[in-house]
Protein backbone atom coordinates (compact mmCIF):
# COMPACT_ATOMS: atom_id res chain seq x y z
CA UNK A 1 0.00 0.00 0.00
CA UNK A 2 1.52 3.57 -0.37
CA UNK A 3 2.02 5.50 2.34
CA UNK A 4 -0.80 8.26 1.17
CA UNK A 5 -3.82 5.43 1.56
CA UNK A 6 -2.51 4.83 4.75
CA UNK A 7 -2.42 7.88 6.59
CA UNK A 8 -6.70 8.50 7.04
CA UNK A 9 -6.29 5.16 9.09
CA UNK A 10 -3.74 6.83 11.54
CA UNK A 11 -6.23 9.07 13.46
CA UNK A 12 -9.08 6.57 14.21
CA UNK A 13 -6.17 3.73 14.91
CA UNK A 14 -4.97 6.08 17.44
CA UNK A 15 -8.23 6.89 18.97
CA UNK A 16 -9.24 3.10 19.17
CA UNK A 17 -5.65 2.21 20.82
CA UNK A 18 -6.45 4.85 23.73
CA UNK A 19 -10.33 3.12 23.87
CA UNK A 20 -8.70 -0.12 24.45
CA UNK A 21 -6.11 1.60 26.89
CA UNK A 22 -8.78 2.58 29.39
CA UNK A 23 -10.54 -0.44 29.43
CA UNK A 24 -7.07 -1.68 30.33
CA UNK A 25 -6.67 0.64 32.82
CA UNK A 26 -9.94 -0.05 34.83
CA UNK A 27 -9.06 -3.66 35.30
CA UNK A 28 -5.57 -2.79 36.14
CA UNK A 29 -7.07 -0.90 39.14
CA UNK A 30 -9.62 -3.40 39.78
CA UNK A 31 -8.95 -5.78 42.66
CA UNK A 32 -9.68 -8.71 40.44
CA UNK A 33 -8.37 -8.58 37.07
CA UNK A 34 -9.51 -12.50 36.00
CA UNK A 35 -6.09 -14.00 35.62
CA UNK A 36 -6.06 -17.36 34.60
CA UNK A 37 -3.93 -19.55 31.82
CA UNK A 38 -4.44 -20.41 28.60
CA UNK A 39 -4.18 -24.27 27.05
CA UNK A 40 -0.70 -22.89 26.00
CA UNK A 41 0.23 -22.11 29.62
CA UNK A 42 0.62 -18.50 29.08
CA UNK A 43 -1.32 -15.92 31.23
CA UNK A 44 -4.58 -14.26 30.36
CA UNK A 45 -6.84 -11.57 32.13
CA UNK A 46 -10.03 -9.68 31.73
CA UNK A 47 -8.11 -7.05 30.07
CA UNK A 48 -6.69 -9.05 27.28
CA UNK A 49 -10.57 -10.00 26.34
CA UNK A 50 -11.92 -6.81 26.95
CA UNK A 51 -9.18 -5.20 24.52
CA UNK A 52 -9.69 -7.70 22.13
CA UNK A 53 -13.78 -7.09 22.40
CA UNK A 54 -13.00 -3.45 21.78
CA UNK A 55 -10.56 -3.63 18.86
CA UNK A 56 -11.58 -6.48 17.00
CA UNK A 57 -15.33 -5.25 15.88
CA UNK A 58 -14.16 -1.67 15.54
CA UNK A 59 -11.31 -2.71 12.82
CA UNK A 60 -13.25 -4.81 10.94
CA UNK A 61 -15.54 -1.72 10.61
CA UNK A 62 -12.79 0.97 10.20
CA UNK A 63 -12.07 -1.00 7.24
CA UNK A 64 -13.13 -4.57 5.81
CA UNK A 65 -9.82 -6.75 6.16
CA UNK A 66 -9.77 -9.73 8.35
CA UNK A 67 -8.50 -8.95 11.82
CA UNK A 68 -6.24 -11.72 13.12
CA UNK A 69 -5.93 -11.09 16.95
CA UNK A 70 -3.73 -13.15 19.86
CA UNK A 71 -6.81 -13.91 21.59
CA UNK A 72 -9.04 -15.53 18.92
CA UNK A 73 -7.58 -19.06 17.71
CA UNK A 74 -10.11 -19.33 14.86
CA UNK A 75 -8.78 -15.96 13.53
CA UNK A 76 -5.50 -17.28 12.57
CA UNK A 77 -6.42 -18.89 9.45
CA UNK A 78 -6.66 -15.52 8.03
CA UNK A 79 -3.15 -15.22 8.60
CA UNK A 80 -2.11 -17.38 5.51
CA UNK A 81 -4.61 -17.04 3.07
CA UNK A 82 -5.16 -12.50 3.15
CA UNK A 83 -3.35 -10.44 1.40
CA UNK A 84 -4.38 -7.44 4.01
CA UNK A 85 -4.97 -8.00 7.19
CA UNK A 86 -4.88 -6.13 10.95
CA UNK A 87 -2.66 -8.85 13.48
CA UNK A 88 -2.75 -7.58 16.74
CA UNK A 89 -2.20 -8.31 20.50
CA UNK A 90 -4.91 -6.51 22.37
CA UNK A 91 -2.10 -6.49 25.54
CA UNK A 92 1.14 -7.35 24.94
CA UNK A 93 3.09 -8.04 27.95
CA UNK A 94 0.44 -9.41 30.28
CA UNK A 95 2.68 -10.84 32.32
CA UNK A 96 3.90 -6.76 32.88
CA UNK A 97 0.42 -6.17 33.44
CA UNK A 98 0.01 -8.66 36.41
CA UNK A 99 3.82 -7.71 38.02
CA UNK A 100 1.62 -4.16 37.79
CA UNK A 101 4.62 -2.47 36.74
CA UNK A 102 3.32 -0.30 33.79
CA UNK A 103 5.07 -1.96 30.83
CA UNK A 104 2.66 -2.99 28.22
CA UNK A 105 1.36 -2.38 25.40
CA UNK A 106 -1.79 -2.32 23.00
CA UNK A 107 -0.36 -3.11 19.53
CA UNK A 108 -2.19 -2.66 16.28
CA UNK A 109 -0.77 -3.70 12.96
CA UNK A 110 -1.25 -3.62 9.17
CA UNK A 111 -0.11 -6.44 7.34
CA UNK A 112 0.08 -6.07 3.79
CA UNK A 113 1.69 -8.84 1.38
CA UNK A 114 3.53 -9.94 4.55
CA UNK A 115 5.02 -6.61 5.28
CA UNK A 116 3.91 -4.70 8.42
CA UNK A 117 3.19 -1.26 6.44
CA UNK A 118 1.61 0.46 9.65
CA UNK A 119 1.54 0.03 13.39
CA UNK A 120 0.60 1.33 16.62
CA UNK A 121 1.73 0.75 19.81
CA UNK A 122 0.41 2.21 23.22
CA UNK A 123 1.20 1.92 26.32
CA UNK A 124 -1.79 3.24 28.84
CA UNK A 125 -0.18 2.97 32.37
CA UNK A 126 2.64 5.52 31.12
CA UNK A 127 0.73 7.42 29.00
CA UNK A 128 2.82 6.78 25.42
CA UNK A 129 1.87 6.19 22.31
CA UNK A 130 4.10 5.40 18.96
CA UNK A 131 3.38 5.09 15.52
CA UNK A 132 4.49 4.85 12.25
CA UNK A 133 5.44 2.27 9.04
CA UNK A 134 7.93 2.38 6.61
CA UNK A 135 7.48 5.62 4.26
CA UNK A 136 5.35 7.27 7.20
CA UNK A 137 8.21 8.00 9.29
CA UNK A 138 7.67 7.47 13.23
CA UNK A 139 5.92 9.16 16.03
CA UNK A 140 5.80 9.77 19.72
CA UNK A 141 2.97 11.19 21.92
CA UNK A 142 3.30 11.85 25.20
CA UNK A 143 1.79 14.77 27.39
CA UNK A 144 -0.72 15.52 24.52
CA UNK A 145 2.69 16.28 21.98
CA UNK A 146 3.54 14.87 18.56
CA UNK A 147 6.81 14.24 18.33
CA UNK A 148 8.53 12.65 15.36
CA UNK A 149 11.05 10.51 16.35
CA UNK A 150 14.25 8.64 14.82
CA UNK A 151 16.57 6.14 15.45
CA UNK A 152 19.79 7.44 16.80
CA UNK A 153 22.39 8.80 14.65
CA UNK A 154 26.72 7.54 13.92
CA UNK A 155 27.94 10.55 16.05
CA UNK A 156 31.79 10.72 14.12
CA UNK A 157 34.70 9.42 15.23
CA UNK A 158 35.31 10.44 18.84
CA UNK A 159 38.32 9.91 21.39
CA UNK A 160 36.51 7.33 23.20
CA UNK A 161 34.09 4.74 22.12
CA UNK A 162 30.78 4.65 23.72
CA UNK A 163 28.97 1.37 24.55
CA UNK A 164 26.03 0.00 22.42
CA UNK A 165 23.20 0.60 24.06
CA UNK A 166 21.33 -3.28 24.22
CA UNK A 167 17.50 -3.50 25.22
CA UNK A 168 17.58 -6.97 26.70
CA UNK A 169 14.71 -8.66 29.23
CA UNK A 170 16.09 -10.73 32.47
CA UNK A 171 13.51 -13.29 31.77
CA UNK A 172 14.54 -13.71 28.20
CA UNK A 173 18.70 -13.29 29.23
CA UNK A 174 19.24 -17.04 27.49
CA UNK A 175 22.66 -18.33 26.67
CA UNK A 176 22.80 -17.44 22.75
CA UNK A 177 21.33 -13.80 23.47
CA UNK A 178 24.37 -13.14 25.91
CA UNK A 179 27.06 -15.01 23.44
CA UNK A 180 25.06 -12.18 20.84
CA UNK A 181 25.60 -9.49 23.40
CA UNK A 182 28.86 -10.61 24.00
CA UNK A 183 30.12 -9.75 20.20
CA UNK A 184 28.85 -6.23 21.03
CA UNK A 185 32.05 -5.38 23.14
CA UNK A 186 31.46 -2.45 25.88
CA UNK A 187 27.70 -2.51 26.41
CA UNK A 188 25.51 -1.16 28.38
CA UNK A 189 22.14 -2.63 29.39
CA UNK A 190 18.33 -1.20 29.17
CA UNK A 191 15.38 -2.88 30.60
CA UNK A 192 12.00 -2.12 28.88
CA UNK A 193 9.07 -4.37 28.76
CA UNK A 194 6.71 -5.68 26.19
CA UNK A 195 7.09 -4.39 22.48
CA UNK A 196 8.31 -0.93 23.70
CA UNK A 197 11.83 -2.86 23.27
CA UNK A 198 11.28 -1.42 19.68
CA UNK A 199 10.25 1.57 20.57
CA UNK A 200 12.92 2.55 22.57
CA UNK A 201 15.59 1.57 19.83
CA UNK A 202 13.17 4.03 17.29
CA UNK A 203 13.18 6.93 19.40
CA UNK A 204 16.93 7.01 19.48
CA UNK A 205 17.28 5.48 23.33
CA UNK A 206 18.65 2.64 22.61
CA UNK A 207 20.68 0.68 20.01
CA UNK A 208 19.54 -2.86 19.29
CA UNK A 209 17.60 -5.21 20.69
CA UNK A 210 18.65 -9.32 20.12
CA UNK A 211 15.52 -11.36 20.81
CA UNK A 212 17.12 -14.83 20.19
CA UNK A 213 13.99 -17.12 21.87
CA UNK A 214 10.08 -17.17 20.65
CA UNK A 215 7.90 -14.12 20.13
CA UNK A 216 4.58 -14.63 18.44
CA UNK A 217 3.86 -12.42 14.64
CA UNK A 218 1.30 -10.44 17.17
CA UNK A 219 4.24 -9.06 19.18
CA UNK A 220 6.31 -7.76 17.26
CA UNK A 221 4.51 -6.76 14.04
CA UNK A 222 3.12 -3.08 15.13
CA UNK A 223 6.38 -2.40 16.95
CA UNK A 224 8.07 -3.34 13.86
CA UNK A 225 6.53 -0.52 11.88
CA UNK A 226 7.27 1.70 14.27
CA UNK A 227 10.86 0.90 14.03
CA UNK A 228 11.03 0.68 10.30
CA UNK A 229 9.34 4.29 10.20
CA UNK A 230 11.94 5.53 12.55
CA UNK A 231 14.85 4.56 10.26
CA UNK A 232 15.36 1.27 11.85
CA UNK A 233 15.75 -2.59 11.13
CA UNK A 234 13.85 -5.73 12.42
CA UNK A 235 15.97 -8.54 10.73
CA UNK A 236 15.70 -12.47 11.09
CA UNK A 237 18.81 -13.33 13.24
CA UNK A 238 19.82 -16.21 10.43
CA UNK A 239 19.01 -15.07 6.93
CA UNK A 240 19.57 -10.93 7.96
CA UNK A 241 16.04 -10.27 5.83
CA UNK A 242 13.45 -8.37 6.91
CA UNK A 243 11.11 -10.36 9.64
CA UNK A 244 7.71 -10.74 7.51
CA UNK A 245 4.38 -11.81 8.74
CA UNK A 246 1.30 -14.06 7.60
CA UNK A 247 3.94 -17.42 7.50
CA UNK A 248 2.42 -21.01 7.75
CA UNK A 249 3.98 -20.33 11.58
CA UNK A 250 3.25 -18.18 13.88
CA UNK A 251 6.00 -17.96 15.54
CA UNK A 252 8.57 -15.71 14.41
CA UNK A 253 12.48 -16.67 13.85
CA UNK A 254 15.11 -15.03 16.24
CA UNK A 255 15.65 -11.64 14.97
CA UNK A 256 17.48 -8.29 15.64
CA UNK A 257 15.95 -4.99 16.00
CA UNK A 258 18.54 -2.38 15.75
CA UNK A 259 18.98 1.11 14.41
CA UNK A 260 20.76 -0.01 12.03
CA UNK A 261 22.54 -3.20 10.38
CA UNK A 262 25.99 -1.95 10.66
CA UNK A 263 25.62 -2.50 14.76
CA UNK A 264 24.87 -6.01 13.98
CA UNK A 265 27.79 -8.13 14.59
CA UNK A 266 28.62 -10.84 11.63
Amino acid sequence: MHPAELTPLVDPLLQLAKTAGEHIMAIYNAKDIGQRLKADQSPVTLADLAAHNILAPALQHLADWPVVSEEDEASLAFRTTASRFWLIDPLDGTKEFIAKNGEFTVNIALIDQGRSVLGVVYAPALALLYWGGPGLGAYRVRDGRTQAISVAQDAGKQDQVLPCRVVASKSHLNEATQKFIDKLGSVSLIQAGSSLKFCRVAEGAADIYPRLAPTCEWDTAAAQAVLEGAGGVVLDFNTRMPVCYGKCEVLNPSFVAARNIEVIPC
